[in-house]
C-alpha cells in the first residue's frame, strides 16, 4: 500500500493514527536508484543498516555511506579496502579503518555491556575474529579476546576456562579441521557460534573441511555460520548478549 493511500485511510477514519504510523514506517527508505537505504532498520530490528563494501563502485559507496551517516551519525562497513578508506576519508575525515578486520566505521561513544568471548584456533584466524569483535563492539557489546588457543596445544584453552565461564555467548573461529568449536562447546555452558575460516592446506578446501566439522559437531549448543563470516557471528553474538542483559 502506498503512503498516500495510508494517509487517505487515516483521513477517512478507516485506519487509526497508530496503525497508519506503523505502516508508513515500513516504507521508510531512501531510494538512490542503485541502492535503497533502509533508514528504519534500527527501529524495526534494533540495529542500523550495515554496508558491505566489497565490490561497490566508488561513487555508490560514498553516497551510501553519506546517506547512512547523515541519518544515524554512525556507520559500520565490512570487507573494505584501503582504497575505499582513503576515498571516504576525503569527505568524512573522522572515519576509521582497520586493515586487519577490514572494518570501516564511524562510531558513537557507547557503553559496552555484557560479555562475548571470542576464541581463535590460530593467529591466522585473527582477521575474521576481529571482524566479529569489532561488529559486536560497534553494537554495544563487551568482547573478551582469547586468541591462538587451538587444539594442537589444548592446555591453552583449558587455562582460559574462567573467561569462558564469564561469557554470555562464545564465538569460536578456526580453520584446518575446525575442531576447536567442539572442544569449547564441551567446556561451555552458553551458546557457541562456530566460524570456519579458509585457513589451511589443500584438503581444507578453502574452509569447507572446517565448515563440515563444525556442522557435524557432536557437542551441544554449536551453531555454525558461513566460511570467514566474522560479521555474521558478531551480529548474532551481540543479539544473544543483549537479550541476556535485558
Amino acid at each position: 500500500m502506498e503512503i498516500r493511500q495510508i494517509l487517505e485511510k487515516i483521513q477517512n477514519k478507516e485506519k487509526s493514527l497508530e496503525q497508519g504510523e506503523k505502516e508508513i514506517k515500513k516504507h521508510q527508505y531512501e531510494d538512490l536508484g542503485y541502492a535503497k537505504i533502509d533508514h528504519n532498520r534500527k527501529e524495526r530490528s534494533g540495529t542500523s543498516e550495515v554496508v558491505f563494501c566489497q565490490g561497490k563502485p566508488d561513487e555508490f559507496l560514498l553516497k551510501i555511506y553519506q546517506s547512512i551517516y547523515n541519518e544515524d551519525k554512525e556507520v559500520l562497513g565490512t570487507r573494505a579496502s584501503i582504497h575505499q578508506y582513503e576515498l571516504l576519508k576525503k569527505d568524512i575525515p573522522q572515519i576509521q579503518y582497520s586493515p586487519i578486520s577490514k572494518i570501516l566505521k564511524i562510531e558513537k561513544d557507547k557503553k559496552k555491556v555484557g560479555n562475548i568471548a571470542i576464541c581463535t584456533g590460530g593467529t591466522a584466524d585473527i582477521p575474521v575474529a576481529e571482524e566479529a569483535a569489532e561488529t559486536a563492539e560497534f553494537f554495544g557489546s563487551y568482547v573478551e579476546r582469547i586468541y591462538d588457543v587451538g587444539v594442537a596445544g589444548i592446555h591453552r584453552i583449558l587455562s582460559n576456562q574462567d573467561k569462558l565461564d564469564k561469557a554470555n555467548c562464545i564465538i569460536v573461529i578456526a580453520g584446518m579441521e575446525g575442531a576447536l568449536a567442539s572442544v569449547v562447546a564441551g567446556l561451555a555452558k552458553v551458546p557457541v557460534i562456530a566460524v570456519p575460516t579458509s585457513i589451511g592446506y589443500g584438503a581444507n578446501f578453502g574452509g569447507l573441511s572446517a565448515l563440515l566439522s563444525m556442522i557435524n559437531s557432536c557437542a551441544k549448543g554449536v551453531a555454525t555460520v558461513n566460511i570467514d563470516n566474522g560479521y555474521g557471528a558478531g551480529y548474532i553474538a551481540n543479539q544473544i548478549n543483549k537479550l541476556v542483559k535485558e
